[in-house]
């Protein structure tokens, strides 16, 4: 496994364990149970695709539009988890979704 990986795999795991802290009971990494392209990094945040980024550039357009295209026809929002070393989680998403979101709430 490349470095690369690695840290995305730990990323992954350190957001789905954040959900779960948070009273997402179910959150968890999917990769490892099945690696497949286009699905969700983490599930478990209802009504959510997650796409994963633990890093320190990161190239916050593509890694949405990495989300959006693998969220396609599945009813789900694309949103792009992130954060760097010693920072908060950060959630990314369109705001036409955000938009989305709230109007649910009311």
């Amino acid at each position: 496994m490349t470095n690369s990986k690695r840290k995305g795999k730990r990323g992954e795991l350190e957001l789905a364990q954040f959900l779960r802290l948070h009273g997402y009971d179910d959150a968890r990494r999917t990769n490892q149970y099945c690696g497949t392209e286009g699905t969700s990094d983490v599930v478990g945040l209802p009504g959510h695709h997650v796409e994963v980024k633990r890093t320190e550039r990161l190239r916050l357009r593509a890694a949405l539009d990495q989300a959006i295209g693998d969220s396609e026809g599945t009813g789900l929002i694309p949103i792009v988890a992130h954060r760097q070393n010693s920072t908060e989680w950060l959630i990314t998403l369109r705001a036409e979704d955000y938009l989305t979101t709230i109007k649910r709430r009311r």
